[in-house]
């Protein structure tokens, strides 16, 4: 198989596929050295802790790096069977990506995006085999977390479908199948509930602090929804449902709260930049900003 983009998410993705045991060899590819260095740097780093913590012995650790491949040369994934696609939220970079892909990789691989935000079918369109083409999103960290959501077009075939939804498994993985809507199943439900909590600040109905506590005590989760914003980035939040209102505008769960837009234009993006509704110490939440 193949990984494009050794980012955060798909340092993970080749991690845990060369962790797994069925595949004898996984390409790593990045367009450049330096980010291929920094990937490569990421895994082993990773792969060196397992040893470290005896989760793995030194022989497992040496199998795993043994069987990537780091290129970057798009060509070597011209005989994969399975290419997983990591690379940033950028429509105009995947169509040109895909478009590469298409044209070199034999005409029975399959494709998967790891996108949390974009449209599968458009992607697909791009890639020139709408029928073989999924989505597969893991979740942050991808080396930790279970959940991965498979998505199915309309054009996909089943058969792709279902060897897809197999190898998440295979990988160790737990996959959920879902249809291509706007973020998915978690996203979809998780992202507008984190602009309710904003409009409730915007509205000043409450506090940052008694709404975060509401849902952790009256709702059981880890942690609020404002104090997980800060968590994701604000940033990020805001890019996620700034591209859900242009392309579904008259969806009325798609808003953009005043306080997010305020606060991503001041510079203030959570825990990344130390201040957002709470500020921050590295990942030590502190109080409210």
């Amino acid at each position: 198989m193949g990984v494009v983009g050794l980012g955060l998410m798909g340092h993970g993705i080749c991690q845990v596929a060369a962790t797994s045991d069925i595949h004898s060899k996984v390409f790593a590819f990045e367009p450049e050295q330096k980010f291929l260095d920094k990937g490569k740097e990421r895994i082993e780093k990773s792969v060196s802790k397992l040893v470290s913590k005896e989760k793995i012995t030194t022989e497992k650790a040496d199998q795993i790096l043994g069987r990537i491949t780091f290129t970057t040369d798009m060509s070597d994934l011209r005989d994969v069977d399975f290419v997983v696609e990591a690379v940033i939220e950028n429509l105009d970079l995947k169509e040109k990506l895909y478009k590469e892909l298409g044209s070199i990789c034999k005409q029975d691989t399959i494709f998967a995006s790891n996108t949390s935000s974009l449209s599968i079918a458009e992607m697909a369109g791009f890639s020139g085999r709408e029928d073989r083409f999924v989505g597969v999103h893991f979740f942050n960290p991808v080396q930790i977390m279970k959940l991965v959501e498979v998505i199915k077009t309309q054009q996909t075939d089943n058969v792709v479908f279902d060897r897809a939804f197999n190898w998440v498994r295979e990988i160790g993985k737990v996959p959920v199948s879902c249809g291509d809507t706007p973020g998915f199943i978690v996203n979809r439900l998780l992202v507008p509930s984190l602009m309710q909590a904003m409009l409730m600040v915007d509205r000043q109905d409450a506090s940052v602090h008694d709404i975060d506590v509401s849902m952790q005590l009256g709702a059981g989760h880890p942690m609020g929804p404002l104090h997980l914003a800060d968590y994701i980035g604000l940033d990020t939040c805001l890019f996620i449902v700034q591209g859900w209102v242009e392309k579904f505008p008259n969806e009325p769960s798609f808003v953009i709260p005043q306080c997010l837009v305020e606060m991503v234009t001041a510079g203030n993006l959570g825990r990344k930049t130390g201040k957002g509704f709470y500020m921050w110490d590295g990942d030590k939440r502190g109080d409210p900003a």
